[in-house]
């Protein structure tokens, strides 16, 4: 058991027996403490004025945001349930280094809403052929947050536009689309980012620290399972039933979540995989793409690993078995209230972070936005999109052919 948590968490212990000394400890110290701030307290209170007077500057919990005419400035390309529901109120508008400067939408009368709503003018308003972007000193980010297959398009074309991009997943289509994107930010000397917004939230950055440090412990096996409802009544869900639009069905959509995140806190990519499908024979929503799909990964370590994905069901979930302490993200993925518990033998430890989920969004933008201004490396950059989408084609060939399916170190099939 631990008597104190660290500065950026607090650990609540469950199923624990609590020594007295230790709590007698505690309280005595926090007596002495409140003892020594009442003090001053009463002292400072004395300086006070009760006239209107100037205080000291505060000491902000986080940094404050930048001014405003040093940030950077996105434009934002699809404005449909995530990216006005998400990306731009708690991205963007959390964020302490961007801005949002511009929309691109096919729908005009939609974007002047937004655009009126979030003080955008209208002169920076583009429809998908961002005719006259590349003249738009105000715009310096452009995050892609549109269908599947229109993402090498409006990636590309924003590239030569001489902006940088941040490209939602999965990253495209197929491993080619992938390489153009990526051939396209190096000719136009732009960075491209794949926003797999989890390596920013941080309950998931918390268990990956306490990985590296070896807190849980050679992992040797581990699970993850992503399902959510597929609703055909909802327009964001529509288009996701589509194959020549999706790329696939909960695989590509939400499974990828366990894939990238298993990838991430192991640390190493797969060296072989096995996938299954299923779909419910007369649900119209599978028609096209897949309903279940289940999968197990080999690791060159030699640990193993049991993926899911569903549009039938409602969990996000990872599991990390270590040596030392089995760390549970339950939920892993979600857009607000993750939660991180850590078991060992001892105890269950619920650990908390300083920040809550939400802070995902802004702190991926951020990232983009400081790795931009000094050149640092990007934590999810176009090569992580491509080996993910290489290993997804890979999945989708394994439950195709029934076999096991070996992998080169970049995810994709050693026999092509």
């Amino acid at each position: 058991m631990k008597l104190f948590a660290s500065s950026d968490e607090e650990r609540l212990l469950t199923n624990s027996p609590i020594d007295p000394t230790r709590r007698l400890f505690v309280g005595t110290l926090a007596l002495g403490l409140g003892g020594i701030v009442a003090g001053r307290g009463a002292a400072a209170q004395e300086a006070i004025p009760a006239t209107p007077v100037g205080r000291p500057e505060p000491e902000l919990e986080s940094p404050p945001p930048e001014p405003l005419a040093s940030r950077l400035g996105w434009a934002v390309a699809g404005l449909g349930d995530f990216a006005q529901g998400y990306v731009i109120p708690k991205g963007l508008g959390g964020a302490r280094r961007a801005k949002l400067t511009g929309l691109v939408s096919g729908n005009r009368d939609k974007a002047l809403k937004v655009a009126a709503r979030q003080g955008v003018p209208e002169g920076s308003i583009y429809d998908y052929a961002m005719t006259g972007l590349a003249d738009d000193a105000s715009i310096d980010i452009v995050y892609v947050v549109t269908p599947n297959s229109t993402h090498q398009e409006l990636a590309i074309r924003a590239l030569e536009a001489g902006k940088h991009v941040m490209c939602e997943k999965p990253m495209a289509n197929s491993s080619r689309e992938c390489q153009r994107m990526i051939d396209a930010a190096k000719a136009a000397d732009r960075r491209l980012m794949v926003a797999y917004r989890a390596h920013f939230e941080p309950s998931n950055v918390r268990v990956k620290e306490m990985i590296d440090a070896g807190e849980i412990g050679p992992i040797t096996f581990a699970s993850s399972d992503h399902h959510r409802p597929l609703d055909l009544s909802l327009p964001r869900d529509q288009w996701r039933a589509k194959r020549t639009i999706a790329g696939g069905g909960s695989l590509v959509d939400i499974g990828i979540y366990s894939l990238n995140g298993l990838i991430w806190f192991l640390g190493e990519t797969p060296s072989r995989v096995c996938a299954t499908l299923h779909s419910p024979p007369d649900d119209p929503r599978f028609a096209e793409v897949e309903d279940l799909m289940t999968a197990q990964l080999v690791f060159p370590s030699g640990a193993r690993a049991n993926i899911s994905s569903s549009y039938s069901s409602n969990t996000k979930r990872i599991d990390l078995f270590g040596a030392k302490a089995v760390a549970k993200l339950d939920p892993a993925t979600s857009y607000s209230g993750n939660r991180l518990t850590v078991s060992t033998p001892e105890a269950n430890e619920q650990v908390v972070t300083k920040e809550p989920s939400e802070v995902q969004f802004s702190n991926e933008i951020d990232h983009l936005c400081e790795a931009i201004s000094t050149g640092s490396a990007i934590r999810t950059p176009g090569e992580m999109g491509l080996r993910d989408v290489h290993i997804i084609h890979a999945l989708y060939r394994s439950a195709a052919e029934g076999r096991w399916i070996d992998l080169n170190e970049n995810g994709s099939a050693k026999d092509g």
